[in-house]
């Protein structure tokens, strides 16, 4: 069964509101219209579509369920289905929108001063200002809680040293969250702005994964910040934290985008491709593959909108989000590989976009907190024990 918003088995519209079907349908237009056809060449130019971004603040998508100055409001169901559609185009394009409104503007919606989020929220809201969120280091991924990069106060400054790995938008950025270890032994958050001086970023080569976004490496020498630019609510790593349980559950939105890629992709080639004079559809084998990846993708689609329900409510908890991420992100990589499999020799050409799809879920597979440590988290929850400090 679809809608005109797409698949929708279980009739989920029908239970969100008049605006959010709004959204989910202006955006699906956006992607068929002008990501679908260009995703492919993007992906395998290793190209960044800047000029494609604009559009989403045209669209007033660039919120992500924020309040702030200038940002555009939507609610937490909405903003899913935002990154849900986006990733249903291609995964890079809803990563910059993760980047740029969930972890940067969040940031500073989250943890700035009210001069800090006047100053950013509204041009980057509106694209005019592009945001980077630099926590990972080279050694410090899973346990980004160890992060080695330092800030100590030199009068009206603060002097930032360290490196940075796996940074969105690092080389692009005009303002770069930047989380440093004071003095105090404690995690704070810092704005470098472009052109700061000892700022060095690098475009990571060779990724075969989201090649449509520039992931950097990022040093940072003797970076002189101004005192100004320390977020204040960014004292402890519990603050980053608030930013990363948040963005979590987008994860799970995102990867049930590209399990519905894989699928669309999957039902129209099966009906259009015919083997032995009849179409694959009509084998049982294939009419099988189909249902286990509808049922799969629907479950998805239930298990997201309840957690953009919670959290609409302010009521979704951070080890919800996680178990959110562990689901959605197993279930796309058996989504898409079934779909691959259905293709047959047709899945690996990026024309037929399903192998784009099915090396993007890799990194949401990993990013934000690895399967294996949502899982751990999930598992201290429930048993009262952590295995892992």
């Amino acid at each position: 069964m679809t809608s005109p918003t797409g698949v929708d088995y279980f009739d989920l519209a029908a239970d969100l509101t008049e605006d959010e079907r709004a959204v989910w349908a202006k955006v699906r237009a956006f992607v068929d219209a002008e990501v679908v056809p260009v995703a492919g060449g993007y992906w395998e130019r290793a190209e960044m579509p800047l000029d494609l971004l604009k559009h989403y603040a045209a669209l007033e998508l660039v919120g992500d369920a924020l309040e702030g100055p200038g940002v555009p409001r939507l609610s937490h169901t909405a903003a899913g289905l935002v990154t849900m559609e986006l990733s249903r185009g291609d995964g890079s394009f809803a990563t910059m929108l993760g980047v740029q409104a969930g972890l940067a503007m969040r940031s500073i919606a989250f943890l700035g001063s009210p001069e800090q989020k006047e100053r950013w929220l509204p041009p980057m809201a509106r694209l005019e200002a592009l945001g980077a969120f630099a926590l990972t280091e080279p050694d410090h991924g899973s346990d980004a809680v160890a992060l080695a990069t330092t800030a100590r106060r030199d009068g009206g400054s603060y002097v930032l040293d360290g490196a940075k790995r796996w940074i969105g938008f690092g080389t692009v950025c005009d303002v770069c969250v930047v989380w440093a270890r004071g003095e105090d032994g404690q995690v704070q958050g810092f704005l470098v702005e472009r052109g700061t001086p000892g700022f060095e970023a690098r475009v990571i080569e060779g990724k075969a994964s989201l090649r449509a976004i520039h992931n950097a490496d990022i040093t940072l020498t003797g970076v002189r910040v101004p005192a100004e630019n320390r977020l204040p609510g960014a004292n402890s790593f519990r603050d980053t934290g608030r930013v990363l349980s948040a963005t979590r559950a987008g994860i799970a939105w995102g990867a049930l985008g590209h399990a519905t890629a894989a699928y669309e992709t999957a039902l129209a080639y099966a009906l259009e491709r015919r083997q032995f004079g009849q179409p694959l559809a009509s084998f049982q084998l294939v009419q099988d593959k189909l249902v286990q990846m509808l049922a799969e993708v629907t479950a998805m689609q239930l298990f997201c909108v309840r957690v953009g329900r919670l959290a609409d409510a302010g009521r979704l908890t951070d080890t919800q989000a996680s178990l959110a991420k562990v689901n959605a992100t197993r279930k796309a990589r058996t989504v898409t590989a079934m779909a691959r499999d259905l293709l047959g020799g047709n899945g690996i050409l990026l024309e037929h976009r399903v192998a784009r799809h099915m090396a993007d879920v890799e990194a949401l597979h990993t990013y934000e907190g690895t399967e294996s440590i949502q899982t751990l988290i999930v598992g201290r929850h429930l048993t009262g024990i952590s295995s892992f400090t």
